[in-house]
């Protein structure tokens, strides 16, 4: 059932401004201490390591590849085989099935973030996902553009015959405050009359929905899903190397000599040479060196139930288990798998200095929200336990936007970054950008506001680890 809405004060803030304050208090920190910015990443370098994942969803992950035991060249080498890096691979052994394409991997594929998240398929992005910008034509062709990514998805799943529980009957944005729903309903007319099918539900449709009465009304987006992250990365992986790619695992990069031939050496001392580099890395990538000023991990958690009896489900209410989040800055997003598991994930996030991992203390905190949460939202479910619970790094950029581009002396060094969690399917978008940006195809991809446009300028620690978390508590402080 769950609490009743609130009506709070407009003008609340959102997911897509988690970071935003921070750029004002950074810049002003920093500008203060520009020799210590400046010097800080060789006084303060982030360790290379990367931690394991003990997710659910990690449950379905393929049984790894053999590390790499000698020294290779390649064509493009690939770091990550995460969503982005292995579906640049498949996507570029198709566009260049001559290449050798290497991908490296720190532990085992879907690691990181591909598999440790909300279990959300969207289309758009972070920062304009159910938001009437002012640029309506350009919203739509970036609507369109993920929209039909979707729909690759469900092909490349059905042309390798392998389920990754893809569902597209729709997901809801439910909203806290009647303030909040009013403009949503708003929004929503805006978003319909530019073609985009967004429904307004109010609270009472909320509540026959998705079976709680916490909420004053949702946005639904009918085109939306879910979906088995494990899987999809077991699908990527499948598509990669059915394409030619090779992938190797348990081989983590510890350094990359840029030049136009790249050296990247990895822990066991072997060298990869290769005259192309992708970094396919998402929230690790400062670890190597690259894209520290572009985002920072932010550390989410989330938990999952073990399987529910059929009746317990039928008394929540929740129709056609539609997944959801809320309109919280630290949001929380639920879901409901094919086999009756329920997972909630979100709430307060944390940022460590120096790019840290969380303890088990802070970890042990925050799932204890979630549990607390899901009572609130669910109060039949107040006694069920978790059968596992997780956390895992979002990169956060400071305006939630993405970014696809090229780096380097040499202009051969290609990036994505900045998903902002976001990235499900987003991730596998920016994959086959990669693809052609590698491929002499970037004419193709200038109309896109995400081509070579890096996020608002991060600074270097101390600043960013004091501006995070002054953002941070304003954010619980109004909330």
């Amino acid at each position: 059932m769950g609490s009743a809405p609130t009506d709070r004060a407009p003008g609340v803030l959102r997911r897509r401004q988690l970071l935003t304050g921070a750029a004002t208090a950074a810049a002003g920190l920093a500008g203060g201490s520009f020799a210590l910015n400046a010097l800080a990443p060789r006084i303060l370098p982030e360790t290379p390591g990367v931690d394991p994942n003990t997710s659910y969803w990690a449950r379905a992950l393929p049984a790894p590849n053999a590390a790499l035991a000698t020294s290779i060249d390649a064509d493009i080498a690939i770091v990550g085989a995460g969503f982005t890096g292995l579906s640049a691979a498949f996507y570029l052994r198709g566009l260049l099935p001559g290449r050798r394409v290497v991908v490296l991997e720190a532990l085992r594929c879907g690691n990181g973030a591909s598999a440790r998240n909300g279990a959300m398929l969207l289309p758009s992005t972070g920062d304009r996902y159910l938001h009437a910008g002012e640029d309506a034509a350009l919203d739509a062709r970036i609507d369109a553009l993920t929209l039909e990514n979707i729909g690759r998805l469900k092909r490349l799943a059905a042309t390798l015959g392998m389920d990754a529980e893809i569902d597209t009957r729709g997901a809801a944005h439910a909203l806290l405050t009647l303030d909040e729903a009013r403009e949503a309903e708003d929004t929503a007319l805006k978003l319909r009359n530019r073609g985009i099918p967004i429904e307004y539900w109010s609270r009472e449709q909320v509540r026959a929905a998705l079976g709680t009465t916490a909420y004053a009304g949702a946005l639904h987006d009918p085109r939306a899903g879910q979906l088995h992250p494990g899987k999809l990365v077991a699908l990527w992986k499948l598509a990669a190397e059915r394409a030619g790619a090779e992938i190797y695992e348990g081989t983590r990069v510890e350094s990359v000599e840029e030049g136009r031939v790249h050296v990247l050496t990895t822990a066991r001392g072997d060298r990869v040479r290769a005259p192309v580099l992708v970094l396919a890395t998402n929230a690790y990538g400062s670890r190597l060196g690259y894209l520290r000023r572009a985002a920072a991990p932010v550390w989410s958690y989330a938990a999952i139930t073990a399987p529910l009896e059929e009746a317990d489900v039928a008394a929540l209410g929740w129709r056609a288990a539609l997944p959801f989040d809320d309109s919280r800055t630290e949001l929380y997003y639920l879901g409901l798998t094919r086999d009756r598991r329920l997972h909630i994930g979100g709430g307060k996030v944390d940022y460590l200095f120096n790019d840290g991992t969380p303890g088990s203390v802070t970890a042990g905190e925050r799932h204890g929200a979630l549990k607390a949460m899901l009572a609130e939202l669910y109060p039949s479910l107040a006694s069920v336990a978790f059968d596992a619970q997780w956390a895992g790094a979002v990169d956060m950029s400071l305006d939630a936007s993405p970014s696809v581009g090229t780096l380097g002396a040499h202009r051969n060094i290609h990036y994505a970054i900045g998903y902002s969690g976001h990235g499900v399917n987003l991730t596998s978008v920016f994959g086959r950008i990669l693809a052609d940006l590698v491929g002499g195809n970037r004419d193709e991809w200038r109309w896109l506001p995400y081509l070579d446009r890096l996020p608002p300028y991060l600074p270097n620690e101390p600043f960013r680890w004091l501006s995070i978390r002054a953002r941070l508590a304003a954010i619980r402080a109004l909330e």
